[in-house]
């Protein structure tokens, strides 16, 4: 087994211009040549989040070698030349590493510690760039999309949306100028997360993600303004940064996968510049969950694995449990059931040591339903559908009432697996439950699924039950 700890890419002396880079921009603006860039991602499907910051980074020698998503795109716009011609450095050397394999080889599965003792999670990178997030995109995306959840110059802040009414679609009415922000309002953004994470948690995230666009750009502007103490700061922070993530999660279940890249982006920028391992790790493990849904599985073993070293000092078994669970889903991903299964095993022994003091607020919703429907999606993935089948329907049944989003997709989980295993009759009935539920539910995730179970099934419309489900579940997609 090989150590894939990442050591740091920061040069011990001073960066060398890149004059190759630079005479390649010409007389276009940096700001021009970033929107070349973007142009040219788009071209080939990647997609880069390039600004005039970070032309001005690669010109400078702040960035010695790009990323495998940037290496692409430059080596598009620039055909016949290589890294070297563009005036970057070996990959090899600022990585501290030997010649490693293509890409198309599959991460090595070693958690090793990647810090020195005493190093902070703020200077480090634990995410490899050989996959499409930019290791730099605290500067790069943060300032963008920054921009973009402020309202506007100014440092005002639309009060009513993170007050207890919270989530009106345009809390605009009640705007006051900040000067700088106390625990008062650190508490009120601290609510806010807590409100949306509960509203997510029984009604689904689809009617809740425009809403929350008004408590981010508030959060934003708090942040902004600055705070009277250090540690109110900490807290504005932490709470700018969970209140990204919960947004991002709203738009990662209503299915607009770039909206929720975006803001688990600004979460893990907002970590880094704070050094706030908790909230970076938090960030890492969605980041990692999305990357799953969006079909990138390498991506997610790298961010599981990332986020896992970075929470292994904070203590919390419950955390690294749950991290693990990522991982797995990203080797399943990969077909890969050796890796999958040596990383459920570790997230159940971990799971078992019980919860702590050290455990996130935000982890509320993961118990031994959370747990087993996770493994339920892993088992799915590498097509065992009958062990899938059986956590899924163990997950449904463990499941705390309020968490009716949750009862919800296990209860789709387990009507696919028994489809997909051959097991109509009984999918139906499964299938037919979850229908009950979306009226309570506004998840595209669930409705995503549940279109896919009702495709399986329809070879099956004879069996007992089956027909009644076809018949119920087009009626509801004709009504929704």
């Amino acid at each position: 087994m090989t150590s894939s700890a990442v050591t740091s890419s920061q040069p011990s002396r001073p960066p060398r211009p890149n004059l190759a880079f630079r005479q390649l921009r010409g007389r276009r603006s940096p700001a021009e040549f970033a929107a070349a860039v973007r142009r040219a991602a788009r071209e080939i499907g990647e997609q880069v989040s390039c600004d005039a910051r970070y032309i001005g980074r690669v010109e400078s020698g702040e960035i010695r070698c790009p990323n495998y998503a940037y290496e692409r795109v430059f080596l598009h716009m620039f055909p016949g030349r290589t890294l070297t011609d563009l005036g970057f450095t070996p990959r090899s050397s600022v990585r501290g590493r030997g010649a490693r394999g293509t890409a198309d080889t599959p991460p090595t599965r070693d958690l090793s510690p990647a810090r020195t003792p005493g190093e902070t999670c703020a200077g480090f990178e634990p995410y490899d760039p050989q996959y499409p997030y930019d290791p730099h995109i605290d500067h790069e995306e943060s300032d963008v999309l920054r921009r973009a959840f402020m309202t506007g110059g100014s440092a005002t802040v639309a009060a009513a949306s993170l007050g207890p009414i919270g989530l009106a679609p345009e809390a605009t009415a009640v705007e006051r100028p900040v000067r700088r922000v106390g625990a008062s309002a650190a508490s009120a953004l601290e609510d806010a997360v807590r409100r949306i994470r509960l509203l997510d948690d029984r009604h689904g995230a689809d009617g809740l993600y425009r809403r929350a666009a008004a408590p981010l750009r508030a959060a934003y502007a708090l942040l902004d303004a600055g705070a009277t103490r250090q540690a109110t700061a900490h807290r504005l922070h932490s709470g700018a940064g969970e209140l990204a993530i919960s947004v991002g999660w709203l738009a990662h279940d209503s299915g607009r996968f770039d909206d929720a890249r975006s803001h688990y982006a600004e979460a893990l920028a907002t970590a880094r510049m704070a050094g706030d391992c908790a909230l970076e790790a938090h960030a890492f493990c969605n980041t990692a969950f999305l990357a799953r849904d969006a079909g990138r599985p390498r991506e997610a073993v790298r961010a599981a694995q990332a986020a896992q070293r970075i929470a292994r000092p904070l203590g919390s078994p419950r955390l690294m449990s749950l991290l693990a669970l990522r991982e797995a889903g990203g080797w399943a991903g990969l077909a890969d059931r050796t890796g999958c299964e040596q990383a459920l095993t570790r997230a159940q022994a971990l799971f078992e040591r019980g919860p702590s003091d050290a455990d996130p607020e935000w982890m509320s919703f993961y118990g031994e339903a959370e747990l087993a429907g996770l493994e339920a999606q892993c088992w799915s993935a590498l097509g065992d559908w009958q062990r899938a089948a059986r956590h899924a329907g163990r997950a449904a049944r463990l499941q705390d009432p309020h968490f009716t989003r949750n009862i919800a997709l296990y209860t789709a989980e387990l009507a696919d697996d028994l489809a997909r295993g051959g097991r109509p009759d009984e999918a139906a009935v499964a299938g037919l439950r979850v229908l009950e539920l979306l009226d309570q539910v506004q998840s595209s995730r669930v409705q995503r699924m549940l279109a896919g179970t009702a495709r399986v099934l329809l070879p099956h419309r004879r069996a007992t039950g089956v027909s009644a489900f076809l018949d119920r579940h087009a009626g509801a997609a004709r009504t929704a």
